[in-house]
């Protein structure tokens, strides 16, 4: 059984989930089934990964085999950035569940804090000079659109992804506010560990889950400079996976979980998927968890700099 940990509203949420974020299309079914086979009951999507039909797929084929009840899973999906506008979001969301064939989900995110152009069937509508073009929504009428949807069953928990501190802030002090969010979904890994994020968070009972927990390996940095090596190269971390009798990723993964964050480590790989899911028989030192921690480098793979004119971009301060 993998721990779990408890969300503000009372609810709880797995550890480790299965991320499925930038998988194939054609392998994410199987990778969700052997997932589940091999004990995982969280897994997270989203719209614009375009992969809840293969989700929901393979969530359908082991229910009906008997392996798993839908109680036994918690499944995650998100509200992209074209249906910010309050109108839309509710029938974003039927969507999704159209897509997961479920009647709900257990946790529903804002993808992002800016929203993008209503209207265009485009995941990224654009300007005419190409830049990405922009709704003026603000994301706290969309949090009020957000909680009619646990008030309708249709999400048992809501919450945020790439939301920084001063925008959940606004969140928790908006008038009339019904449902704080429970968690924020955010990059986190060795190379940007957002120490301060974390502790601001935990202060406001909000659970961090750390996606792409092992860094992001493809990233065009990695290749064309050479003093910058993936994660899985430092020999520190070598060191401590020879130490632990453990691969790399998990050690990174331990260290995530024992900073009490959720980590989902994406794979379509039966193999790593068994391995990801085998970090509960071992615990790193204190000592060994600073080892990990002291390669921050405040590098952030997925910082949509596209978006960097918006007024709700997230990473113009420090947390």
């Amino acid at each position: 059984m993998v721990p779990v940990v408890s969300l503000s509203n009372g609810k709880s949420m797995p550890v480790l989930g299965l991320g499925t974020w930038q998988s194939t299309k054609g392998e994410v079914a199987e990778a969700v089934k052997a997932a589940i086979d091999c004990g995982y009951r969280h897994i997270d999507c989203a719209w614009l990964y375009g992969n809840e039909a293969e989700v929901g797929q393979a969530i359908k084929a082991k229910i009906d085999e008997g392996t798993i009840k839908r109680e036994d899973l918690f499944i995650t999906t998100k509200l992209w950035n074209t249906f910010h506008r309050p109108d839309l979001v509710e029938g974003s969301m039927k969507g999704s569940l159209d897509l997961l064939r479920l009647s709900y989900v257990d946790l529903y995110l804002i993808h992002w804090p800016f929203g993008f152009k209503e209207d265009t069937g485009e995941l990224m509508p654009r300007n005419a000079d190409n830049t990405i073009a922009l709704s003026d929504v603000d994301y706290l009428d969309t949090w009020k659109a957000m909680e009619s949807l646990v008030e309708k069953g249709l999400t048992r928990s809501i919450g945020v992804s790439n939301f920084n501190s001063e925008q959940i802030q606004r969140i928790l002090q908006m008038e009339g506010l019904k449902y704080a969010p429970v968690n924020n979904q955010v990059e986190i890994n060795p190379y940007n560990t957002s120490d301060k994020l974390i502790s601001f968070c935990r202060e406001k009972g909000i659970v961090v889950t750390a996606y792409s927990p092992l860094g992001s390996a493809d990233h065009p940095r990695f290749k064309s400079e050479t003093n910058f090596r993936r994660v899985f190269d430092e020999p520190s971390l070598q060191q401590l996976a020879k130490k632990y009798g453990k691969s790399i990723a998990q050690v990174i993964l331990r260290w995530g979980i024992q900073r009490n964050t959720v980590v989902i480590p994406k794979s379509v790989t039966p193999s790593r998927i068994q391995e990801n899911f085998q970090v509960f028989d071992f615990q790193l030192t204190e000592e060994d968890m600073k080892v990990v921690s002291a390669l921050n480098r405040n590098f952030r793979a997925c910082g949509f700099e596209a978006i960097a004119h918006s007024k709700y971009y997230p990473f113009h301060i420090e947390f």
